[in-house]
This record gives structure tokens, sequence and C-alpha cells, in this order.
């Protein structure tokens, strides 16, 4: 083989070499930071509090699909006509380091009229005027509210209750700024499952909560009375 053949072969080995490697992707790293975690939800703002309410600033990559699959339950929850019905989980927030016990979670379901102002309230736990109720403290916050939409047949006269949960935060003590924190990453996903199950006036939710939100006071047990 003459030189000019050797060199147009060396050539197109490092052609094809250049465009295979230049084809690999690079690996996905296991871990998201807060803006990613949730498909999403917490991109534009709250990165920060999430990082605090969950202990930490990479978070474990999970496969999508939990706010398509929560909706389809609640759907179904509702059509079944029942005064409750479970949902299901939006999203884990396993922080980088923690242990498999404590992933901070949001889950939605259906709740029961009287689950609405039930009396007595855990431990430093605080209630709030946010949808139909809020309560919040060091390791879980809760958001009770209502939604009519058009992906819920008979909604205008039934609206769908529907309460979200974090559970498992990131205990930073009883101090008011944390609960508002936890209340926050709360309201923030109720705030997209609303919009994903397109609740009018997004189920009367606020696009942020109010640094001055209204603190409610415990709900008190009927005392018995003497017979």
């Amino acid at each position: 083989m003459n030189r000019n053949g050797k060199t147009l072969i060396a050539g197109l080995v490092v052609a094809l070499c250049a465009t295979a490697c230049a084809s690999d992707p690079e690996p996905q790293s296991p871990y998201v930071k807060a803006a990613e975690a949730c498909e999403g939800v917490f991109a534009g703002g709250l990165e920060n509090t999430v990082e605090a309410v969950a202990g930490g600033t990479l978070f474990e990559r999970r496969a999508g699909g939990g706010m398509d699959r929560l909706i389809e339950k609640i759907e179904k929850g509702y059509a079944s006509g029942r005064q409750w019905a479970p949902g299901g989980d939006l999203c884990e927030l396993d922080a980088k380091g923690s242990g498999s016990q404590e992933d901070t979670a949001l889950a939605f379901h259906l709740y029961a009229p009287h689950d609405v102002n039930y009396p007595g309230s855990a431990e430093g736990e605080r209630r709030f005027s946010l949808g139909k109720e809020a309560l919040a403290n060091t390791r879980s916050a809760g958001l009770y509210f209502e939604c009519v939409s058009p992906r819920l047949d008979g909604s205008k006269n039934r609206p769908a209750r529907i309460y979200g949960g974090l559970s498992k935060a990131h205990d930073r003590g009883e101090a008011l700024p944390n609960l508002m924190d936890n209340l926050r990453v709360v309201h923030l996903a109720s705030l997209a499952v609303a919009e994903k199950l397109e609740c009018e006036d997004n189920a009367g939710l606020p696009a942020e909560l109010d640094p001055d939100l209204r603190q409610l006071p415990p709900v008190s047990r009927e005392t018995e009375q003497d017979s």
C-alpha cells in the first residue's frame, strides 16, 4: 500500500473515532440539585428553602412521572365518591449522605370533611389561615384545600378535598421561620398539583406565602358534660 493509501485509512480511522466519541453521552450524576428534584417543582426561588427543609444540597436522582401518577390517583379517588381516598407520593427528597429512613417526602390524598379543624394538635404544631387549613411543626407540614376542576366531573357541586403533606423534614428547631419554611415547601407542591389538576383559581392558593400569614388558635376538644 502506498503512502497516500495509508494516510487515507488513518484519516478515516481518526474521523470515525471522533464521531463515535462525540456521540457517547456523559454519564448522569446520581444526584440532582433542589431545582431538579421533584420534577422541577421547586425551581425558581425556593431551592435554598428546600435544602434547609430536606437537610442537604444534593438529592438522589429519581425516575419521573410521580406527578402524573398522583393526579391519576386523585381523579380515581374522587370518582369513587368516597369521603376520603388514598392518593400517593409526589416525590421523595433523599439527601446525599442521609439514611434511607430519613427521606423527606411529599404526598397527597383526599380528606374527609371532619379532618379540617380537628380538635387537638401535635406538640409544637401551629395552625395557619391557608386553603381550608394549614398545619406545621418541626418535622412536618400539611395543607388542606378544595379543587373545582373540569377534570373532576361533579366538582362544581362537590369540590375535591385534597390534603398535601410534608413528612420527615430536617429538624431545625421550633422557631416560627423554620415552621414557615416547612409550610412553604408543601404550599408550592400543592400549588403545582392544583395547576396540573386544572383547579379553578389554583384552588384558592396564593402564588406565594405572605410572610405574615395569619396564625389560628388551636382547636380545643369539646369538654365532656357530666351526666
